[in-house]
């Protein structure tokens, strides 16, 4: 256990700095929109590569988060059986629906998106839109969030079995983006 529970603490390490500073994407794609709609009003002038741009940052941000948002354990769950149980029931409905949902999802869709990354690479696809961007980096953004959706999924399952097994104890609650994590005796969460 002790050389999964290393495998986690790597993957939980990498997913938190793709996390954490993903999030400057957030500001650029602002900057792109709010600089471009005032171009747009003030000179009369747009460009579909600006325009795209905003996407591909939105995309990128939405894509790579996803793993941290589950490592933070903030992602939507619905509350209403789950608060009701207990802490070792939630251990396990995560440790299955990871395992008998999550991860046959991520495992299809890295699958479908290789060879879709990979053709729109090797091609040069761009965008079919006058002025608009090469596609390639946004068809890779779908494979490179998936895959690393699938690495923080393999670090939950690893942790929430060390938790059942009773090898580590329950990992403390962190604040996320500034809020306490909910009292998880309520079923607010276990964060991770």
């Amino acid at each position: 256990m002790f050389g999964l529970l290393t495998l986690s603490r790597v993957i939980d390490a990498a997913t938190r700095f793709v996390g954490y500073h993903i999030r400057w994407l957030i500001l650029a794609a602002v900057i792109v929109s709010a600089g471009n709609a005032v171009i747009r009003k003030a000179f009369d002038m747009s460009s579909n590569a600006w325009l795209e741009l905003q996407a591909l940052l939105f995309g990128a941000v939405f894509m790579l988060a996803a793993a941290y948002v589950l490592q933070k354990n903030a992602h939507v769950r619905i509350d209403v059986v789950s608060a009701r149980l207990g802490k070792r029931a939630r251990d396990v409905i995560d440790l299955v629906c990871h395992v008998v949902m999550l991860a046959p999802l991520s495992v299809i869709l890295i699958y479908l998106s290789v060879p879709f990354s990979i053709e729109s690479f090797i091609s040069g696809e761009n965008s079919p839109n006058a002025g608009g961007l090469v596609v390639w980096p946004s068809k890779f953004l779908i494979l490179a969030g998936f895959v690393l959706l699938f690495a923080q999924m393999v670090s939950e399952v690893i942790k929430r079995m060390a938790v059942l097994l009773g090898e580590i104890a329950e990992p403390e609650a962190q604040p996320i983006h500034g809020h306490e994590p909910a009292d998880t005796a309520v079923g607010g969460g276990h964060g991770q």
